[in-house]
């Protein structure tokens, strides 16, 4: 069986630089690993204390968990793309089961387990004896768990059970849950990779699958055993992160798949197969998740870090062939003496590096005095949305006003990431927090941790949870959804067919604008509303969800969209009859939703002048800082904007 056959050339190096040159390029990512560390430790004075180095694990904890199920399909020549959404629907399956069916919590938890192994084996078995490739079988389950997870829970988060949710919590007040069970699943798999006879297989496939099958494996029952693992690491990794979310949402772990595969790749494992290794991938995670960390802490913008995570992913493929063409060594599974006893004095080398490191660093920051500017976070649910963009504006224009250091996270509408951004700013040397959850209920958790630090909180557009924040800055979306009703119903004269364009399931705005707006519709009983589809707040969807209304209702007289974008993307698919034989109504009152007022093929956007929630929002995180009174909720009026009143508007 084939792990890396290319092996060292004895002389071909000779003395210490020779030595040295081999032990980087034997353990590329944990060199790296270390790198990275000094390299953050020297730019940022809150990186190497104890909590945030502990947030580093437990950020790392859902996708080293994933990445080590997906170390077992890379092995094997194979990949699997459907782990985060198998993750998502476990957990869905778990909450559902324990809350809404009355099923007991132990075998609600085995139900979950049940479910990522089945998906695992659908998997296989589509592989295997469908002849399926991977990337297509996995691509379709992906899709198929992802829409059952949003059926199961109707599209909106369930809370997860108290019995359950422990394990998103600490042992003894600072060792984390998470942190242990990603170690128990890495032992697993280092003994299942390396001790077992279907681990020696993995290899085997991977590296040859004719010479597998010829030398007498059964290559089809070995695959499906495969990506059962996976399936099962994955019902774990989903498990373990609605746990620390406090509530299964349908829509976690999306894009958690690539960061998987990124991690199993930076670890040393080869797409092509037959090597790869459960401490490799475990340094993988961590790569990943001290490089978000680190550019949180420094205020790196979340749209370069999606560049640097790039680079990075890039750079270790590269550095893979490098080490490839150099002749290093990786250790074949299961190897004894020698190897391992090397391997061990390395990772003690890499400990002995990684003290120095810090107590060097704690003397560079010890002398270092704190800025008198006070310094605030601000954890957005998104930038990919004009409204959102509005409130970061407002907000910056704030603090640069009030002479205060404004941080700005994008949570990219994923909770985990969001919960991931709030532990970062609590662990640094933050004197506030503006949080703009992207669900009420996972944002619980997190913003307790900033309670137990003492760091004050301030709620902006929605609030959070089961947690103290000292003031909600928002608009009333139910209200909001009310008057788009009215605005609607009014201007059709009181009867016609409608439909809704929904915003993204499982967020607290598109169901409060979606509930405000059928009890406002209940005034007017001629309205009669043909059709609801989601297109995620997103232009390009409601373009193409209006697009296919259309060809079932071709006759409507009108349009309700939970956001100006998706309203936008209606407008272009109507064409000449937005405005005119259509009335589109959209919700945010963005600079793009109002010149469509202005032109007339929007009717109305019920606005929010976002720029004045984020203004108020600062404001407010200051004087809770300076220890002023602060109300504990703020009220911006919402507003029907239309042709007539759109000149004398301002967002």
């Amino acid at each position: 069986m084939a792990t890396d056959t290319l092996k060292s050339t004895p002389g071909a190096q000779g003395g210490a630089a020779g030595g040295l040159r081999r032990l980087l390029l034997d353990n590329g990512a944990l060199t790296a690993l270390i790198v990275l560390v000094i390299a953050m430790s020297a730019l940022s004075g809150d990186f190497l204390t104890a909590d945030n180095l502990l947030n580093v694990g437990v950020q790392a904890a859902v996708t080293a968990i994933l990445a080590f199920g997906v170390t077992f399909v890379i092995v094997s020549a194979g990949i699997d793309l459907s782990v985060g959404s198998v993750a998502a629907l476990s957990a869905t399956v778990l909450a559902w089961s324990a809350t809404e069916a009355g099923i007991p919590v132990v075998l609600a938890v085995l139900l979950a387990v049940a479910t990522g192994i089945v998906c695992g084996l659908v998997n296989g078995f589509l592989v295997s004896y469908g002849k399926l490739p991977p990337f297509i079988a996995t691509l379709a389950m992906l899709s198929v768990a992802r829409g059952l997870s949003l059926v199961i829970s109707q599209g909106s988060p369930i809370a997860f059970p108290d019995s359950v949710s422990h394990l998103g919590d600490t042992l003894g007040g600072w060792l984390p849950v998470p942190v242990l069970v990603m170690v128990v699943m890495g032992l697993l798999t280092a003994f299942v990779l390396g001790r077992t006879y279907i681990g020696r297989s993995m290899y085997a496939i991977g590296g040859n699958e004719e010479a597998a099958r010829l030398s007498g494996l059964r290559v089809k029952k070995q695959k499906l055993a495969i990506y059962a693992f996976s399936g099962l690491f994955a019902a774990a990794a989903g498990i373990v992160l609605a746990s620390r979310l406090a509530s299964a949402q349908p829509q976690a772990a999306q894009g958690y798949e690539l960061d998987a595969i990124a991690a199993v790749v930076i670890g040393g494992a080869s797409l092509a197969g037959g090597t790869g290794k459960a401490s490799g991938t475990l340094i993988g995670a961590l790569i990943l998740a001290v490089l978000r960390n680190g550019l949180n802490l420094l205020s790196v913008s979340a749209f370069w870090q999606q560049v640097v995570i790039g680079v990075v992913i890039a750079l270790a493929v590269l550095f893979d062939t490098v080490r490839r063409k150099a002749g290093a060594t990786a250790p074949a599974a299961g190897a004894s003496g020698g190897g391992k006893g090397k391997q061990a004095l390395t990772y003690v080398i890499a400990a002995v590096v990684a003290v120095a490191v810090v107590g060097a660093t704690s003397l560079l920051h010890n002398g270092s005095s704190a800025a008198d500017r006070p310094k605030i976070g601000l954890s957005l649910s998104t930038l990919n949305n004009p409204f959102f963009v509005q409130i970061r504006d407002g907000a910056e224009e704030e603090a640069k006003k009030l002479g205060v250091d404004l941080t700005v996270t994008d949570a990219q509408n994923d909770a985990s990431q969001q919960a991931n951004q709030l532990q970062n700013f609590t662990s640094g040397s933050l004197s506030a927090v503006v949080v703009n959850p992207v669900d009420s209920d996972a944002a619980g958790p997190s913003v307790r941790g900033a309670n137990q630090a003492g760091i004050p909180v301030i709620a902006v557009d929605r609030g959070v949870n089961e947690a103290d924040t000292s003031a909600l800055v928002a608009s009333d979306n139910v209200e909001g959804g009310a008057l788009g009703a009215k605005a609607l119903a009014e201007k059709l004269g009181g009867k016609g067919t409608i439909v809704i364009l929904q915003g993204q399931a499982g967020t607290s705005a598109s169901r409060e604008r979606g509930a405000g707006f059928a009890a406002g519709l209940k005034d007017y009983p001629g309205i009669k509303v043909v059709a609801k589809q989601p297109a995620d707040f997103d232009r390009t969807k409601g373009l193409d969800v209006m697009t296919n209304l259309l060809q079932a209702h071709p006759d409507i007289d009108g349009v309700f969209a939970e956001n100006d974008e998706m309203a936008l993307g209606a407008i272009k698919a109507l064409g000449s009859k937005a405005g005119t034989s259509v009335q589109v109504v959209g919700f945010d009152g963005t600079p793009d939703g109002l010149k469509a007022v202005r032109a007339g093929t929007l009717y109305a956007s019920v606005a929010q002048q976002p720029s004045e929630l984020g203004r108020i929002a600062v404001r407010n995180a200051l004087r809770a800082v300076e220890g002023e009174k602060v109300e504990k909720m703020v009220k911006v009026p919402v507003k029907v904007v239309t042709k007539e009143n759109v000149a004398g508007f301002e967002g």
